[in-house]
């Protein structure tokens, strides 16, 4: 998702669970009343401030969560220092994803400086049919994300331009928001260079290209199903009489007039595809396309060392007189960054909570003993992906706490654990963008300028229309329930369970010889 490859953050996150290390306190865990009391009163609290006060700023419910659940730790006998230590090391485990944040705002604000974004925009609305746009915009997502292997990268520069083309054409910002998100986060769904297309088959025990290759029957149909309401919307919302040429000629006319428009500006946005292609680090290569955007604008559009560096702190900032090129171009920078970093860090502490505290276990726990058939597992494992993305605020616990303990469920009823892996992957990857208070989602909200903070809820409409994410995990429900695309464990993979349970007992005893010796 943010980063692309299989950190060792990532690693920490396969070996662990995906969260934290071994949970200290109480022997039992909570039951299951007492496991759902901090999410309930924390999305009372959300619920309270969203819609009653309408304010969009989730900041201090998801405090009041984080501390409701670390009281209820310490009443059962937990110490504070122990809960303190799951918040920081779930936090911990997340930096590479803040880092890209910090990145893709100094990108942002960097590549509007040097006519990489307005360049983009421009040829854009010269050569785009606007009524094919919305599928154009959801196919050249996919394909950069897929390339890339980061939906966040993919979001924060070719959807930012995709967002100023639709503005071009009139193009509601929710609709091109929906597809930019439905591209992107798929693409990254199914990109060997992806952290989350690795860490889903690491904790259910695949490979990593049979893992992929299960996900397609739900992804090629999910993005058919896109791409055709994309197509039918973009016909029935714009009808090419309704164009506003002028706006268009005025906008293109004034991004000529105030960008030297080329090929060279696009030059920091090829750099950073080719090292992707070339399988290098992605946050060193985003920053390869911070420093050749800074160089474009110093030595193309004539800006100042020190311009630049307020550009990537700061963000682009100009007046032209014309309302939709400065809403379309003031943008970027670290600082624009601030509200959502600030958001992950305290989701991310809530969910380490609950995860420290057991409450997460033990609502797992408590699932699992109720489901039966194989499409009750299957679906809820797409189910609890999706729950712990919205209470933990964070993707990676999504994937990664359900993947290891749902494992046994799947090899007890005779199913390969690629099922799992391709349910945690659809509700945890692909729902995030769709949570406003999750990473994805508060991502999503502040790398495409959608104003919601600012009150702007209408915006909020790029959930329902972010076509993809939502069809697949529905499509992966319906093949549980009629069996298909749901492959039973082959005999390799049983083998494979089998050596891992004799090297685990092996283990048990060795431990258990040395706590004897000792």
């Amino acid at each position: 998702m943010a980063e692309t490859r299989v950190s060792g953050s990532a690693r920490d996150q396969s070996d662990t669970g995906g969260a934290t290390p071994e949970r200290r306190g109480p022997e039992t865990l909570p039951s299951l009343p007492i496991a759902l009391l901090p999410i309930v009163l924390t999305l009372g609290l959300l619920a309270l401030q969203l819609f009653y006060y309408g304010d969009f700023t989730p900041h201090i419910p998801l405090i009041c969560g984080l501390a409701i659940t670390g009281l209820l730790g310490v009443l059962r006998g937990m110490d504070w220092m122990d809960i303190r230590e799951g918040v920081f090391h779930v936090i911990h485990v997340s930096m590479p994803s803040l880092a890209v944040l910090i990145v893709v705002g100094m990108i942002i604000g960097v590549w509007i400086a040097s006519g990489t974004v307005p360049t983009l925009i421009y040829y854009g609305l010269t050569l785009l049919n606007p009524s094919i746009f919305l599928a154009a915009a959801m196919i050249l997502c996919a394909v950069v994300s897929l390339s890339l292997g980061t939906s966040w990268g993919t979001v924060g520069t070719i959807g930012l331009a995709l967002m100023g083309i639709g503005a071009g054409f009139g193009i509601p910002a929710y609709w091109t928001a929906g597809a930019v998100v439905s591209g992107a986060f798929f693409g990254d769904k199914i990109s060997p260079l992806s952290d989350t297309t690795n860490l889903a088959p690491a904790v259910t025990g695949v490979t990593v290209f049979d893992h992929i290759q299960n996900m397609l029957p739900t992804t090629i149909p999910a993005m058919l199903i896109a791409l055709t309401v994309y197509l039918v919307a973009g016909y029935a919302l714009i009808e090419p009489a309704d164009v506003a040429l002028g706006a268009i000629e005025q906008i293109t006319t004034n991004l000529d007039q105030q960008f030297h428009i080329g090929l060279i500006p696009l030059l920091p946005a090829l750099l950073v595809m080719g090292l992707a292609l070339m399988r290098k680090p992605p946050l060193p290569s985003l920053f390869a396309g911070v420093l050749a955007g800074g160089l474009v604008a110093i030595f193309l559009q004539g800006a100042g060392l020190h311009d630049v560096f307020t550009f990537a702190q700061s963000g682009f900032s100009i007046e032209t007189g014309v309302a939709d090129i400065d809403s379309l171009l003031n943008s970027g920078g670290i600082q624009s960054m601030m509200w959502t970093i600030s958001l992950m860090l305290i989701a991310l502490g809530f969910g380490g909570a609950l995860e420290r505290t057991g409450c997460l276990e033990a609502i797992i726990m408590a699932i699992i003993s109720r489901v039966k058939s194989f499409a009750a597992v299957q679906s809820a494992s797409i189910g609890t992906a999706f729950a712990t993305n919205m209470v933990a605020g964070d993707p990676y616990i999504s994937i990664a706490l359900p993947g290891r303990m749902f494992a046994p469920l799947y090899r007890g009823m005779g199913y390969s654990t690629l099922n799992l892996s391709r349910a945690v992957e659809e509700g945890g990857t692909l729902m995030s963008p769709l949570i406003p208070w999750n990473a994805g989602g508060a991502f999503v909200i502040s790398a495409l300028g959608l104003g919601i903070m600012s009150g702007n809820l209408e915006n909020l409409l790029y959930i329902p229309l972010a076509i993809a994410c939502w069809t697949a995990p529905l499509i992966g429900i319906f093949y549980a329930v009629t069996g298909l695309f749901s492959p039973r464990a082959s005999e390799e993979e049983r083998r494979l369970w089998e050596k891992t349970d004799e090297d685990v007992l092996d283990l048990k005893d060795h431990d258990l010889a040395d706590a004897q010796n000792a």
